[in-house]
């Protein structure tokens, strides 16, 4: 009888302990397994919370099968105190491993809301804009210029928000200066920039900022980012380029940088000055003039006066010969590598063709013919803005 029973137990032990091993192997499959989400989401994890809280907002939003899976797996893998607060986008069919990764391998919150500070050449602007998970883009809500107008209310309620990304913009061509008084309107930031950056000298990216970073540490990533691209393209110059040193390749490439309105012509552009060097002729152009007369602080609003044309400061280029002493704005990479790689032409001239691009020229009287069609437009232009104040724009 003992016998038996004793026989009897063991059966049942074993029997128990293969469906033990039966519920953890399905327990672990259902874990790393593809998950039921059907549409992306964006998961907050709000601040102070823990992985209970987490997986029943999983559940709800339908992205976990089971809430207690969840919370064993990553208590399995001893992630249950890593959690992270932000906001996650969390992909269609991700499992819940993988969910578990995303909220607690911490970094930036790749969902929500995010508020971009872009800093142009003409202005600056604050953009508040909203990811849609379904789609995976941002969706605008707001923009504002803050030194003109009051931040609307769309700015206000989110910029305190544990879920909100902060990015500063720089657009190529804005000056050095542009950058840190623009810098000093981030009200996310800390600190004062001691020293006015190099020109020339920041990369124009888009990078994040956390609130709290310092002004001085955000340029200092800006002037990294600037070396490399600028060490690999002087790397990559053509081998017959009139260009001796990183710092003449940076000037000539913020030059490009100014003067061209269409991305697909930089080549070209650079391709005249590359040529006025070679040919020992002066690089006659406006931006530089501009920049002896603002230097860097601000835009300058207004035609060129003639007396300015002629004055002798060290960036204007009709009175000097060769390349400024200093870059005239912050080249991006493109204009670098246009820089170190011109287009073969013999272009030396070329003017606005009223397209937003240029008319290119090889001889003098080809480039008169067309500044004599540019001022025909130009003046077509005035007559017609003329014709529509007249008649108050009907």
């Amino acid at each position: 009888m003992w016998r038996h029973i004793a026989s009897n137990a063991v059966t049942f032990l074993l029997v128990g302990l293969f469906l033990l091993g039966g519920i953890i192997l399905w327990g672990k499959s259902t874990y790393v397994s593809e998950g039921p989400l059907e549409q992306a989401i964006c998961v907050q994890v709000e601040r102070g919370s823990n992985m209970r809280q987490v997986s029943q907002n999983l559940e709800e939003q339908g992205a976990v099968s089971s809430p207690a899976i969840f919370r064993m797996g990553a208590d399995y893998e001893e992630k249950s105190s890593s959690l992270k607060a932000g906001s996650f986008l969390v992909q269609p069919g991700t499992s819940m491993q993988g969910i578990v990764d995303i909220v607690t391998q911490g970094g930036a919150s790749t969902c929500g809301t995010e508020v971009v500070y872009r800093i142009g050449v003409n202005r600056v602007s604050v953009q508040v804009r909203e990811l849609d998970p379904v789609t995976s883009r941002f969706v605008e809500r707001a923009e504002f210029t803050p030194s003109e107008e009051e931040a609307p209310e769309a700015y206000t309620e989110i910029s305190s928000a544990n879920d909100t990304r902060f990015r500063v913009a720089l657009a190529e061509g804005v000056t050095s200066w542009q950058v840190v008084e623009a810098l000093k309107q981030v009200e996310q930031l800390t600190g004062e920039v001691a020293e006015l950056p190099a020109e020339g000298s920041l990369a124009p990216d888009s990078y994040e900022v956390r609130p709290g970073d310092d002004r001085a540490e955000v340029i200092a990533r800006m002037a990294a980012a600037q070396e490399v691209l600028l060490a690999e393209a002087f790397e990559a110059r053509d081998p017959d380029l009139p260009i001796e040193t990183p710092e003449e390749l940076l000037i000539l490439a913020s030059i490009i940088e100014k003067e061209t309105g269409v991305a697909a012509e930089r080549e070209q552009v650079a391709s005249v000055f590359v040529n006025r060097l070679n040919q020992g002729m002066r690089l006659q152009t406006d931006p530089t003039v501009i920049y002896g007369v603002t230097e860097g602080k601000g835009v300058l609003g207004r035609g060129l006066r003639r007396s300015e044309l002629r004055a002798e400061t060290p960036w204007n280029t009709y009175v000097i010969d060769g390349l400024p002493p200093t870059p005239i704005a912050n080249p991006g990479r493109a204009s670098l590598m246009a820089a170190a790689q011109p287009a073969e032409t013999d272009y030396v001239f070329f003017v606005a063709d009223g397209t937003g691009g240029h008319a290119f020229a090889e001889t003098l009287d080809e480039h008169n013919r067309n500044v004599a069609r540019w001022r025909q437009i130009e003046a077509e232009r005035g007559a017609e803005a003329a014709g529509n104040a007249s008649t108050g724009g009907n």
